[in-house]
């Protein structure tokens, strides 16, 4: 069927590449934005103990093997597994012991019949070849008896096994988090090199908003949209500079836009993208300089998703309703800045769940509806109830889910039972 309306209230104008009535599909909504993030250029070095959050600058190559001398990897004996020739048991004699943090090459020489008492991490004195665990024997005075045979290698952990001398251990744009400190630490270097962080500069415009402790008129509400995003932002990557809220009028508007994008490497507003006659955001962008390249996308909530530029800024006008702007700012924005970190554009990791009951919906923008896991499949997996319909607005919602039963922009129905994709909270 032709589409004659152009309308996004028309199921029949819905495309999967141009999305309909003139909105942009999620997808390429997300491609648009990245390709204006170009990672912040500037670095600085670190100690390790503040490195938590970071982004690395530059691979971390591992400067000696790891680990860097063969080592036992259990509390045993060592010896030479050539000796347990025939059938068994065997006995040996302990001449010598081997401790973590010793020189092995001073524990001396293991001789023909006999064994060193090891420890875990100790390395292997010469000519031990395999280490059998203290309780598969049998310690009878100054010996051990074993009764199953021992292969070569047996419970030891060879050097370079982990990691070979010059091999990567991180590449750049890791983001630092417990493990990547670990590896770090574990070749020594109390300092690393970071991408200096993204400065992102937020504000959110309406003329009825008040802060948290302050007193409410009629016809006004709070800035829950601020303390969202703030809580958002406060990554260890990003510097936050916080401008607080605007009124709606154009030519304020326009002043704090040109003083947001002078330092900024992001600009972030919530409210004003949308048609209505106090909506100024994009027209005082447009007067600042800016330029818009994604305006009204095919996604609910957050069809009034704005991306564009301003002096150099990558410039994200998030909607004024709490969710659609929490929702946004997770699927979209979160990624476009992610990328200005360096720390690449990844997908955005789902995973899969079913739906616990059938429902009906109209077609046309692909839909991230806050869900709640209720249980499990016959086949283990995660089954969510998808919460209200008409949830935009309800902040309560996003409370009591666990993430994003993702729709699809053309499904009609979804029957119980279905897969969907599921971005997680």
């Amino acid at each position: 069927m032709k589409c004659t309306t152009n309308s996004v209230e028309d199921p029949c104008c819905f495309d999967e590449r141009t999305g309909v009535g003139g909105l942009v599909p999620v997808n390429d909504a997300i491609s648009r934005g990245l390709s204006l993030a170009s990672e912040v250029d500037g670095t600085e070095v670190v100690d390790l103990d503040v490195a938590i959050g970071r982004v690395l600058a530059e691979d971390l190559l591992a400067p000696f093997p790891l680990p860097p001398f063969d080592n036992s990897a259990m509390d045993g004996y060592v010896f030479r597994s050539g000796d347990l020739s025939g059938s068994g048991p065997w006995r040996l004699r302990v001449t010598g012991r081997v401790a973590a943090g010793e020189n092995a090459s001073e524990a001396g020489i293991v001789g023909e019949g006999e064994a060193f008492r090891i420890f875990t991490g100790a390395g292997i004195p010469k000519d031990g070849d395999a280490v059998v665990m203290q309780e598969h024997v049998r310690r009878l005075g100054d010996f051990i008896e074993l009764e199953d045979p021992v292969t070569p290698g047996s419970c030891i952990r060879r050097e370079g096994e982990d990691a070979a001398k010059g091999s990567l251990l991180l590449p750049k744009g890791s983001l630092v988090g417990a493990r990547e400190i670990g590896a770090i630490a574990s070749v020594g270097l109390p300092r690393i090199r970071v991408r200096r962080k993204v400065r992102i500069a937020l504000f959110c415009t309406g003329s009825e908003l008040r802060q948290p402790g302050e007193s409410l008129a009629p016809g006004q509400i709070y800035n829950s949209n601020r303390f969202i995003l703030m809580a958002a932002l406060r990554q260890p990557w990003i510097e936050l500079s916080d401008m607080g809220a605007v009124v709606d009028d154009p030519d304020k508007l326009r002043d704090v836009l040109t003083r947001a994008a002078e330092t900024a490497d992001m600009v972030v507003t919530t409210g004003g993208v949308s048609v209505g006659e106090e909506d100024h955001m994009v027209e005082q962008l447009r007067g600042a300089g800016g330029k818009i390249e994604v305006m009204k996308i095919a996604m609910k909530p957050g069809k009034p998703l704005s991306i564009g530029t301003l002096n150099g800024a990558v410039f994200v006008g998030l909607p004024g309703n709490p969710v659609a702007a929490f929702t946004t700012w997770k699927i979209i924005g979160s990624r476009i800045a992610e990328k200005l970190s360096g720390q690449g554009d990844h997908e955005q990791p789902v995973s899969q769940v079913v739906a616990s009951e059938s429902f009906t919906r109209r077609p046309g923008r692909q839909e991230f509806r806050p869900a709640k896991i209720v249980g499990f499949s016959p086949d283990g997996r995660p089954q969510v109830q998808l919460l209200d319909q008409s949830f935009s607005a309800k902040i309560s919602l996003i409370c009591k889910s666990d993430g994003f039963a993702v729709i699809p922009a053309h499904s009609e129905r979804i029957a119980s039972g279905d897969q969907l994709d599921f971005v997680r909270l």
